[in-house]
């Protein structure tokens, strides 16, 4: 099973628009690292859906649904909605978890999509 976290503006698309939509497009993503994560997702990856600016939180989950790779510059990543986090999880709480102390989340700030494991993905879920 594979984990990520998936970043966005709250503003731009937020968890209660996902919720509402059930379904989207996850584009947007131009970094060519969080592209090629994205290109190489399987189906059933499943993800944390983290706001970013001012509110820095982990709020709910989603799933890949499928990836198109036929566009060269960016895959069409189709995703279906989970649920909302039990316990919202702010970036100053996954900081100071050991278990990211050499997460790209914490060392890569401004990646967009960012691997988890699976003992980090049970950290966020539980």
């Amino acid at each position: 099973m594979s984990y990520f976290l998936f970043k966005t503006e709250p503003d731009k698309y937020s968890f209660d628009n996902f919720l509402r939509d059930q379904e989207t497009i996850w584009d947007g993503v131009t970094n060519p690292t969080a592209v090629k994560y994205l290109r190489e997702m399987p189906k059933g990856t499943k993800w944390i859906f983290y706001h970013t600016g001012e509110e820095r939180t982990a709020v709910g989950t989603g799933t890949v649904v499928s990836v198109d790779p036929a566009d060269p510059k960016v895959p069409i990543v189709k995703v279906k909605v989970g649920k909302r986090l039990k316990t919202p999880k702010t970036l100053t709480a996954i900081k100071a978890e050991p278990l990211f102390a050499q997460s790209p989340l914490v060392i890569i700030g401004r990646l967009s999509v960012v691997p988890l494991t699976e003992d980090q993905w049970r950290w966020f879920v539980d």
